[in-house]
């Protein structure tokens, strides 16, 4: 009798196929349902996105204040299609923040979507941003029980698997360190929101530190990485400078422009050498030997108690 999970997956076709190189490597300017129908089944690794909020943000090109029952039913279309397209062992994962001031758990909708699908749900991972989603004075019901209202600093990645929890691979084809792999399977991540939406004219840009996390933590080097709503191109810089194959669809010639020059010209930061200059201060350097460093891990009381002020400066999130 099947227990856990295998009670509600599916029995996908397990026969994954390698996209030509024709497709490899693109920024698409399309409609996201459309393009995917171009592609064959089982051919992409990881998916990664964030869809438009519905919050009636200023995107270039895509109407953010919808009927919420049309809004669901398109992100399902679609979903549909990338549930298609991914690869026996493959990951799906959706960063999603709810409708908070209208109460739509949109997270809960989407999950419970994917799982309908007959899709497995690896994990919840907690996106800390450290900042508010709505003023400092929202209150609701002041000082009374009758319907206070709660301010959240957090979006969620849900993390969904097609088939089977693993996802095969080559050795030599990881590059996640220890210190990366021990930190982040923590699902709680401590990441700032991208500072940088202006210079880019997009309101809902996420930071290159969250694909940087989700590509290492979740595929090898080689894989084929997706993202539908591509936007400014956030997914695919990270990719093609992780040495991922990748495509990003979005609907805007703008977007799709900024996606291509930051491509070309845009550094992705050093994610990896911070982390590990963090942990090495606070003595829980796990990827010395990663480095060809020698551990060193007799500590007199000094540096433990010069250890424990560093922690608390860095805080307990990575």
């Amino acid at each position: 009798m099947d227990k856990g999970y295998k009670l509600f997956s599916n029995d996908f076709d397990k026969k994954n196929i390698n996209l030509k190189e024709e497709y490899l490597d693109k920024i698409i300017c399309d409609n996201s349902l459309n393009y995917l129908k171009t592609l064959p089944n089982n051919c992409i690794d990881l998916i990664f996105t964030s869809p438009p909020y519905n919050f009636n943000m200023e995107y270039d090109k895509h109407n953010d204040n919808t009927d919420f029952v049309d809004y669901f039913n398109t992100l399902k279309e679609i979903f549909i299609e990338c549930i298609r397209v991914t690869k026996y062992g493959g990951r799906i994962i959706i960063n999603i923040q709810p409708f908070f001031s209208e109460y739509i758990p949109s997270h809960h909708i989407i999950s419970s979507f994917f799982l309908e699908q007959g899709l497995i749900w690896k994990s919840e991972i907690l996106w800390e941003k450290n900042n508010r989603n709505c003023a400092y004075t929202a209150w609701g019901s002041w000082k009374s029980p009758s319907s206070p209202y709660f301010k959240y600093t957090w979006e969620f990645l849900e993390v969904f698997c097609k088939g089977d929890l693993k996802h095969k691979g080559k050795k030599e084809n990881i590059d996640i360190t220890a210190n990366e792999f021990k930190t982040w399977v923590d699902a709680k991540w401590s990441i700032a929101p991208e500072r940088k939406m202006k210079e880019y004219a997009h309101p809902a840009m996420f930071p290159t530190e969250l694909p940087y996390r989700i590509f290492k933590l979740f595929s090898y080097k080689g894989d084929v990485v997706l993202d539908p709503f591509n936007g400014s191109g956030t997914s695919t810089l990270v990719a093609e400078r992780l040495n991922r194959r990748y495509i990003g669809i979005d609907i805007s010639d703008d977007y799709c422009k900024k996606a291509e020059d930051r491509i070309q010209k845009e550094d992705l930061k050093n994610f990896s050498e911070e982390l590990d200059k963090k942990l090495k201060v606070l003595g829980k350097d796990k990827s010395l030997k990663d480095r060809g460093e020698t551990p060193n891990y007799k500590k007199d009381k000094k540096t433990k108690e010069k250890d424990l002020t560093q922690k608390t400066l860095f805080g307990d999130g990575m």
